[in-house]
């Protein structure tokens, strides 16, 4: 086995978004196009003598492959010993817990995450940090700017490693560990929740339907949840990842996981059901006839943390995305704690914790998570609601509506308008900048303006600056109405649009949503004049 240097030539769209660099897997099987993200972010990277690097995906059409060339390229890079999951498998929040768990220096992450896979889908690269989080933009520019000027390529040609067999191996004087991808994440989340109190309620005839969608979360939610706390056999569905997830569109919400919705809206629903996605990172709670929001969630969990063994203490404080709902505000402030207003990104929440300013954290795409990790946590999230359910002995709806009767009701609301070209989603969110200035202290479409503009954020820990971060239009009752475009996407560009309204009124809480936000609705359109800019009648999702 010998290191060699290939000459190559630089990719001018490898820049990464919130989530790492995702591209279609024909645009990642062009030759070198893999190779070159990976040298460039060796290359940014230092010396690796004597680090370990954690390894692993979500088992998409491509992980395997990639994990192959990757392995070839940190023995070139010098790293001592890198941790791969057996068979290429880490979820999203295992390689979190594995990096922490064993000091490692960082982690690449392979995964889409939500979106679809199979030959003709989607893959993606992320880089995680010694701390278990997602790189910072300080990391993420340099390797953009690093793989524009790449010339050469640096890998071993060492043969393929065994990935389906725990244990040692070496390539070109790295040690290659394949680990049981669950085991030190199931043992981490041991430490969190009251697994006795989980198992008394399954015993005593609990049902839970938890629908993995062919991802990565199925082989945890397996082991834990019908292997150590005792839910019957089949609790677990669609558990086996597959490639191409078995066609399913693997995003946790009432559209995709339709068949979710359907056993929990039928005459014999189980008592609760529950989804993550292709990375497990992400999750959807969902009672009998009752879809819980993520926002909402999020808040719950805030509101009864003290319940559960690993924040009998309290939290330090929380923090929101600024498109998710103000729901978590109105708990924090009856709690006396602090809730911080960040830009998408989980990277954001990472210098928080560390801190330790904040234990607990969500985002409105199904995504929660808390300082035990430094990722999101599908898994986690759904352990949280059990344990909470548990303790209680009350109903996932009962949870939320007492939350609604001591804080009121944030009705809320995603619609997303996909695969926009590029160039009309950028002119659009140009038109919106250019109103502005003008905009506060005036009525549109019957509504009253008291605050617009373009979310910028400074980091309380580093005091870095992040700009252009979402376009708020804030209305003088507390409304709000954000307008963002995503960056998850492989396809054009996605136009997000956040309708909140708080409802204090008990009477009014169970108005239908897409209904209560119709004046917002109709203020976006005005403002943004979508129809117009897109061709779209109506939002592609709704949720």
């Amino acid at each position: 086995m010998t290191i060699q240097t290939l000459p190559t030539t630089p990719f001018s769209d490898q820049r990464p978004g919130t989530s790492g660099l995702r591209k279609k897997v024909t645009v990642f099987a062009q030759k070198h196009y893999l190779e070159n993200f990976v040298q460039a972010l060796f290359d940014v990277l230092p010396d690796a003598s004597g680090l370990t690097l954690v390894l692993g995906g979500d088992g998409r059409y491509y992980n395997r492959v990639a994990v192959q060339t990757i392995l070839r390229m940190a023995a070139a890079k010098g790293y001592a010993r890198v941790l791969v999951g057996q068979g290429g498998i880490l979820s999203t929040p295992a390689v979190s817990a594995v990096i922490r768990a064993n000091a490692a220096s960082g982690g690449i992450v392979l995964s889409a995450s939500h979106n679809p896979g199979g030959p003709d889908g989607d893959f993606g690269i992320k880089y995680n940090i010694a701390n278990g989080g997602p790189a910072p933009e300080k990391i993420t520019e340099a390797v953009f700017a690093r793989s524009k000027e790449l010339s050469s390529i640096r890998i071993s040609d060492g043969a393929d490693v065994s990935l389906d067999v725990l244990g040692d191996s070496t390539l070109d004087g790295m040690q290659v560990t394949v680990i049981d991808p669950v085991a030190q994440y199931a043992e981490l989340m041991g430490t969190l929740f009251d697994f006795d109190a989980i198992r008394k309620l399954f015993a005593s005839g609990f049902r839970l339907r938890f629908d993995a969608m062919n991802a990565v979360g199925g082989p945890y939610a397996r082991a834990l949840l019908e292997g150590t706390l005792g839910a019957p056999a089949g609790t677990v569905v669609n558990a086996v990842p597959l490639e191409d997830f078995g066609g399913l569109h693997p995003d946790p919400n009432p559209v995709n996981a339709e068949d979710l919705i359907a056993h929990m809206t039928a005459s014999d629903a189980p008592d609760m059901g529950a989804a993550s996605d292709g990375d497990a990172d992400r999750n959807m709670v969902v009672g009998r006839n009752f879809v819980v929001s993520p926002s909402d969630s999020l808040a719950v969990i805030a509101a009864h943390a003290k319940r559960v063994p690993g924040y009998a203490k309290g939290l330090a404080g929380v923090a929101r995305s600024m498109p998710t709902s103000t729901a978590v505000d109105r708990v924090a402030k009856a709690l006396g704690i602090p809730c911080f207003e960040t830009p998408t990104g989980w990277k954001f929440f990472g210098n928080l914790m560390d801190a330790g300013r904040v234990s607990l954290c969500g985002e409105e795409s199904y995504g929660t998570g808390s300082s035990h990790v430094r990722e999101k946590d599908g898994l986690w999230a759904v352990l949280f609601w059990l344990n909470l359910l548990a303790v209680t002995g009350k109903s996932v709806e009962t949870l939320v509506r007492e939350l609604w009767t001591e804080h009121g009701r944030c009705v809320y609301s995603r619609h997303d308008y996909e695969a926009i070209p590029t160039a009309q989603a950028d002119t659009l969110m140009a038109g919106l900048r250019a109103q502005l200035p003008t905009l506060a202290g005036t009525t549109v479409a019957g509504c009253d303006i008291a605050l617009a503009d373009d979310f910028a954020y400074t980091d309380p820990v580093d005091g870095s600056v992040s700009n252009m971060q979402g376009i708020r239009i804030i209305l003088t009752d507390g409304s709000r109405v954000v307008f963002r475009l995503s960056g998850t996407g492989t396809e054009g560009a996605t136009l997000r649009v956040y309708l909140e309204r708080h409802e204090p009124d008990a009477s009014r809480h169970d108005v239908e949503a897409q209904a209560a936000l119709q004046p917002l609705v109709a203020l976006a359109q005005t403002l943004a004049h979508i129809r117009d800019s897109t061709g779209m009648d109506q939002p592609t999702v709704m949720t």
